[in-house]
């Protein structure tokens, strides 16, 4: 436990201090667990590194790469930043409200792979620092992905495993508090950049004269990666109707579209322009996570807030709102969530007969927290791997300053949600 533990502490200090590539820190803290003894690599790559996330980013980044060739991207981020006449305070809103709504409806890492290059094209042509948009990307897609049943993974967890639950339960109880969250969070984030984000006068001028038609490249390939695209999109929409995992629609969608473009792109160029730094800091992270399961930390301290509360309902919802909001932002929530949802199943047996309050602890604070560093989801690692590729990097400490303040206020208005909506009858 002890050798486990510090080599995820030494791991979680690279990650921070950025000196050296966060995707090599995490590779080399996984590699560490395995020579250690901590894991083998047969649980390694079998029960701890979840390749329906890999496989899921890997999709979605090749359907992206793909459809951006033909300057869909660079068309959608003109018209947009012509709508709010090229001012930068309005145009984080309407960034934000789509990452948000986007989130909801499909899924936070798909969500913020198709907007992040649409960013970074806005920020190039207005010639303003990217960093403001992109930290509001990763905020608004973990705060609109907590809407819905698909929009987050933690959530996706609790949905296959409590049979009860369905799509229109998640959206009934969560959205409502969602949507007062972000309200609040995209006020106060105008607000706080409200002096830092300028645009020169020229700039704008210039922004409003361009034709965005002239960025478009029509032509076959374009049709066929819209087509193949919306069907993805349409597939994830329709996943409570097909009975087949997200990940099967993405890998079909991906598949499909390698085939069909095949004359106009060779696969090898396709997969070198795959974000590969981002999956393998997932593949280190979800190991360097897994030896912490392997020894039984995270599941202690799962089952240390539970015995905590002595199965007082009121008490053990707040907890456990609370320590998955805090431990998800320093950990990835979906291993968190995966060692939590045994133990409050065990609940039960205490003589709790209604665990739904605590199901919506634990999915607003898993997905929420998340927010709190840039390892606390996988669409802030998603974001912070395709900034650094066109060299905008988003520093940990940086974001972690926002990061922070954002997830508390989050949970004391969630406090207030779930005591006044489903924990005031128990007083």
């Amino acid at each position: 436990m002890i050798i486990a533990l510090t080599i995820f502490v030494l791991a979680y200090v690279g990650i921070i201090t950025e000196k050296i590539n966060r995707a090599l820190v995490a590779c080399g803290g996984g590699l560490l667990m395995l020579l250690s003894g901590i894991t083998t690599t047969n649980s390694a790559f079998t029960n701890h590194v979840d390749w329906n996330t890999i496989a899921l980013l890997f999709s979605m980044m090749i359907l992206v790469s793909i459809t951006s060739q033909n300057g869909i991207f660079e068309y959608i981020a003109i018209k947009l930043a012509q709508q709010v006449h090229g001012k930068p305070l309005p145009l984080l809103a309407v960034i934000g409200t789509l990452t948000a709504l986007g989130s909801a409806l499909l899924d936070n890492v798909t969500t913020v792979l198709l907007l992040v290059p649409v960013t970074l094209t806005l920020t190039r042509i207005l010639k303003v620092t990217s960093l403001p948009f992109l930290v509001v990307v990763i905020l608004s897609s973990n705060i609109g992905g907590t809407a819905t049943l698909i929009g987050d993974p933690p959530n996706i967890m609790i949905g296959q495993a409590v049979d009860h639950l369905d799509f229109n339960d998640f959206l009934y109880n969560l959205a409502p508090i969602v949507v007062i969250i972000y309200g609040i969070t995209i006020a106060g984030l105008v607000f706080f950049y409200r002096k830092s984000l300028t645009v020169n006068d020229r700039h704008r001028e210039a922004l409003l004269l361009l034709n965005a038609e002239d960025y478009l490249r029509r032509g076959p390939l374009l049709y066929k990666s819209l087509i193949v695209l919306l069907m993805t999109i349409a597939g994830f929409l329709l996943h409570p109707i097909l009975h087949t995992e997200l990940t099967n629609i993405a890998m079909a969608g991906a598949v499909l579209l390698l085939l069909l473009t095949q004359n106009e792109h060779k696969i090898e160029e396709v997969f070198e322009s795959i974000e590969w730094v981002t999956l393998f800091f997932f593949i280190g992270l979800f190991i360097l996570i897994g030896g912490l399961e392997e020894v039984g930390i995270i599941d202690e301290i799962a089952r240390g807030i539970l015995l905590y509360t002595d199965g007082d309902m009121p008490k053990t919802s707040l907890v456990i709102l609370w320590g998955a909001g805090f431990l998800s932002a320093f950990l990835d929530n979906i291993p968190f969530v995966a060692a939590m949802i045994p133990v409050i199943t065990e609940f039960s047996g205490y003589g709790m007969t209604n665990l739904d309050p605590l199901w919506w602890s634990l999915a607003l604070g898993s997905c929420l927290g998340g927010n709190g560093t840039l390892i606390g989801a996988s669409a802030n690692v998603v974001v912070a791997g395709l900034a650094l590729k066109e060299k905008q990097e988003v520093r940990f400490i940086e974001f972690m300053k926002i990061g922070i303040p954002i997830v508390c206020l989050s949970l004391i208005i969630s406090t207030i949600y779930i005591y006044f909506r489903y924990l005031l009858p128990y007083y």
